[in-house]
């Protein structure tokens, strides 16, 4: 697992439990701090020995020109948050698309009629892909700079998704929707709470702590409340069935591994 900051995580605890249950005891996995600069020697240094990486902020679009092969998917979104090494090659793919509709799909969120997306950054372009695989042609983008949205609005046309790109001053002009997905880091939205909470639907990517004060606004009016943990659980899944070949990757297991670390980084110090 790549990235900085890393020390944060969950991703560890997700994956070595995948190994443990599938019966991969010299299998590992380990949350390296990496950032931009430090990426290409990183990659070019990986042996044989090494399966595949997992990427985080800020590598997801840096790691491109670094690959020799990128899924339609990742171009699509500009963004591999995978990368698996497989015939003496580097082959990028994207499974955070994957996450964020199977997070939705758990909580009934399968046919969005209309939706917007707050921010503008790599998991924006990830959430819109998944928006289109929902049945979605169209979206309202968020942010409070126009100008840094720009790569998520080249990332709509290769989408073949209509972009209507909006500052927060606008925000309430967007709300007309039946799904709100935040992929606003922890503590950004929390002045936007009173905004959004009457929408049917919230996706908030933030993971911990939970509940988000955005996530507590949705729920206290009656709307749905997606949290990020979902979404990081089914991309760790797919990064263990693109790394190991294996189909029969433990779910549930997993997904107690990840929420026992939840609790127990909660928990006060003795």
């Amino acid at each position: 697992m790549l990235g900085s900051p890393i020390a944060h995580s969950l991703s560890p605890s997700l994956h070595r439990a995948a190994y443990e249950a599938l019966g991969l005891y010299d299998w590992r996995y380990e949350a390296i701090e990496c950032d931009e600069a430090g990426l290409p020697a990183l990659i070019g240094g990986s042996g044989p020995e090494w399966a595949g990486l997992s990427l985080t902020m800020p590598l997801k679009r840096a790691v491109l020109p670094l690959l020799d092969t990128v899924s339609e998917l990742a171009v699509q979104v500009g963004g591999a948050n995978t990368v698996v090494f497989r015939d003496g090659a580097r082959h990028g793919d994207n499974t955070d698309v994957h996450g964020i509709v199977q997070a939705l799909a758990e909580a009934g969120v399968t046919r969005p009629r209309a939706a917007t997306i707050l921010g503008g950054g790599a998991t924006a372009a990830s959430a819109l892909a998944a928006l289109r695989e929902l049945g979605l042609a169209e979206a309202a983008l968020v942010v409070r700079e126009p100008a840094r949205a720009w790569e998520t609005a080249e990332a709509a046309e290769r989408l073949g998704m209509a972009l209507k790109v909006r500052t927060f001053d606008k925000l309430d002009a967007t709300l007309e929707v039946d799904l709100v997905v935040s992929t606003l880091p922890a503590g950004a939205a929390d002045d936007l709470a009173g905004r959004v909470s009457g929408v049917p639907a919230l996706f908030d990517v933030v993971y911990a702590p939970w509940p988000t004060r955005l996530a507590a606004a949705v729920a206290e009016r009656g709307g749905a409340v997606i949290g990020g943990f979902p979404m990081l659980l089914h991309q760790a899944v797919r990064q263990v069935e693109l790394m190991t070949g294996r189909t029969d990757v433990p779910v549930e297991t997993m997904r107690a591994a990840g929420k026992a670390e939840i609790v127990r980084r909660a928990a006060p110090e003795s």
